[in-house]
């Protein structure tokens, strides 16, 4: 018997095809994160609470756009219709949150990905991506809805429909802004935990405990205590912007008076926080 070992050829070959790079891989993370925030590709159970939620909003847009269109009366603008849906983005986001990034940290697959080209900063502008257009296309998609059944029943031609645009491009704004808000938010303290149930019990304890703050201090005699209250609470933080921006009381009635820059002071600097902590979170992650 020869002990002279044989090399079999089973097949295998180097890689020779283009190599993608770092940006590449964000655009996976972003498309991967956007499915899973609504179940796209995962089990039945997982698609229930996000389709849910957007189920209800879509209906909401659909009973308003075809009220407009039988009476002709307006129920509420484009940012009076985000105000109104608050309570749901906050459990959107509470869900969708830990799906994006606590369970990376759970599963332990962190190590792998930063094993790669791919470093913390992309990991976290991809997923902050991902869940801020999650909650985008949450509001946006109703808000669209509304503007088609306002679009096809305007009694002004042309000139009405771009009227109608005009009020829809601003309302998509304020969308874009309760969606960099609540991404940040919820993403900082969804990569402090791996557990899902808290990731979420926090999420919402942050946004909802907030609330009973802004109405003590509105109910304080002081105009400016009114006034200020608002900055109290992420929720009523956005509505307050939103009332500067726009000039008119939002449907949450924060009442800004003179101090709406202090509300978009506010609300830039909490996004650059809340973006700047989840970066410093995910370096140290990737320094271990």
């Amino acid at each position: 018997m020869s002990e002279t070992g044989v090399i079999h050829d089973i097949g295998y070959q180097r890689y020779s095809g283009p190599r993608l790079g770092r940006v590449a891989m964000q655009q996976a993370l972003f498309v991967h994160g956007l499915r899973a925030a609504f179940g796209i590709g995962r089990s039945a159970k997982a698609k229930t609470f996000p389709w849910l939620v957007a189920g209800i909003m879509l209906l909401v847009a659909v009973i308003v756009a075809a009220s407009r269109s039988i009476t002709g009366e307006v129920f509420f603008t484009y940012f009076q219709y985000a105000d109104q849906m608050s309570l749901l983005i906050v459990f959107f986001a509470a869900i969708v949150a830990p799906q994006l990034v606590s369970r990376d940290l759970r599963a332990g697959v962190l190590p792998l990905y930063f094993s790669r080209p791919l470093r913390a900063a992309d990991y976290v502008i991809a997923k902050f991506a991902a869940m801020m257009a999650a909650i985008w296309l949450l509001l946006g998609v109703p808000q669209f809805i509304m503007f088609l059944g306002a679009a096809f029943t305007t009694k002004t031609g042309v000139s009405g429909v771009f009227d109608e645009l005009g009020d829809l491009l601003p309302g998509w704004a304020y969308s874009l802004l309760w969606a960099v808000m609540f991404a940040g938010i919820s993403l900082l303290i969804a990569s402090l935990t791996g557990k899902q149930a808290f990731a979420a019990g926090g999420i919402v304890a942050v946004f909802m405990m907030t609330v009973p703050v802004v109405g003590v201090l509105a109910s304080l005699p002081s105009t400016t205590a009114n006034s200020l209250s608002g900055l109290a609470s992420p929720t009523f933080l956005i509505a307050g912007v939103g009332e500067w921006l726009i000039g008119r009381e939002s449907q949450l009635d924060v009442g800004v008076g003179k101090f709406g820059q202090i509300y978009g002071i506010e609300a830039a600097c909490l996004v650059a926080a809340s973006f700047l902590l989840l970066l410093a979170r995910y370096r140290k992650v990737a320094s271990l």
